[in-house]
């Protein structure tokens, strides 16, 4: 059984034009460890997936249907006491802007030391202790010191680093970092990101990551689920959707990514159109208005997510009825393995040689110190 576990999740807001239904008939695992990456464009369903995982939502949207299983727990079923144990607890969470999550009338020491002891019977002062330390992990100099500030006099950085410190300091089995590095500089994202790949390994966590930068899914994933109108429309491991992407949707977020080989002359590719309005949408295949290989039955039917034969990715296509296009795919897959697992061993390799060396130099050093004549002997 997975950590997290979410089958069919349908969450609608009524409105008065109308129900928007912002995730439709959603459907993944999070195993434990593992940093499972949700991207799409704005207004796909992300965010409001993670908060209905949560029970975040606010009114009057509600999970309409569906189930959110976690560690074999019903949330849907939880109560809200129930709720306020895992929140925090046994599922943490950090989101976009810092500074928003952050009091800016207490310090951040005292707000680490608050989210401890709701969870825990800690005293005081150890609480206090266990907050600087956390402080240190997530690489805010001086923690002791710092630890006294309050948010406004720490950078857009160091705030994020509080909230991953606060996130993890009642050891949670899973983080859903919804867009933790979208506020940030491209230098302090790369540091945020590094640090969170490393927490999870320390902290033997899941991260369930909600983005729409694929650089930063390129960096720390390993696996990808693609979203779009509150459907998913691919899911596969990392290697395998950035080599061969399946959807139309996913190739076009891909090729619209800008490369340093481009000539200054080449136009950035775009996805024609816009997302459609969650009152209006298509008979059909939501992205069918938009995609360059749609034919006369996407406009009508609405394709399931299907996992392509003799692989164990998932795509919501009609391509893929057709047997050439999963030959195709079959083929794109294993050759993207193989990809996958030449720069492993070469990686391997790197990592072995570099060890060896190091080994060799540490024996080197002892013998050149011994070799150095005493004063008396110059």
């Amino acid at each position: 059984m997975a950590l997290l576990e979410v089958r069919d999740l349908v969450t609608e807001f009524p409105t008065r034009k109308g129900v928007v239904r912002a995730v439709n008939g959603v459907t993944f695992d999070v195993e434990s460890g593992e940093i499972l990456a949700v991207v799409g464009e704005s207004g796909s369903g992300k965010s409001v997936t993670s908060l209905s995982i949560m029970r975040l939502l606010q009114d009057p949207g509600h999970v309409a249907s569906g189930s959110i299983t976690f560690d074999g727990e019903d949330l849907l079923a939880a109560s809200e006491a129930e709720m306020e144990r895992v929140r925090g607890g046994q599922i943490s969470m950090i989101f976009q802007e810092p500074m928003t999550s952050l009091n800016p009338v207490y310090r951040v020491g005292d707000q680490i030391v608050e989210a401890i002891r709701t969870h825990s019977d800690m005293s005081k002062k150890d609480a206090w202790a266990r907050a600087v330390e956390m402080l240190r992990v997530v690489g805010i100099p001086s923690p002791e010191e710092r630890a006294r500030d309050y948010p406004h006099q720490m950078s857009g950085g160091m705030r994020q680093r509080v909230m991953i410190a606060m996130a993890l300091s009642c050891d949670p089995k899973l983080l859903i970092a919804d867009e933790p590095t979208t506020a940030l500089d491209v230098t302090i994202q790369a540091q945020i990101l590094d640090l969170i790949y490393k927490l999870r390994s320390e902290f033997n966590m899941a991260v369930l990551l909600i983005t729409h930068d694929l650089g930063v899914v390129s960096e720390v994933a390993d696996r990808v689920v693609v979203m779009y109108c509150g459907q998913v429309v691919e899911e596969g491991e990392k290697f395998e959707l950035f080599e061969h992407p399946l959807h139309p949707y996913t190739l076009g977020l891909l090729k619209s990514i800008p490369r340093l080989e481009d000539e200054e002359s080449e136009r950035l590719y775009m996805i024609r159109g816009s997302v459609p309005n969650p009152l209006e949408m298509p008979p059909g295949c939501p992205f069918s208005d938009r995609c360059d290989r749609c034919f006369e039955r996407c406009r009508t039917e609405v394709p399931e997510l299907t996992t392509v034969p003799g692989t164990t990715r998932r795509v919501r296509c009609f391509l893929y009825d057709d047997a050439a296009e999963v030959e195709r795919a079959v083929v794109a897959t294993e050759a993207a393995h193989q990809v996958k697992a030449k720069l492993e061993a070469e990686e391997r390799e790197r990592i072995e040689a570099a060890a060896a060396a190091a080994a060799a130099a540490s024996v080197r050093r002892p013998q050149e110190l011994e070799e150095v004549p005493a004063d008396g002997d110059r």
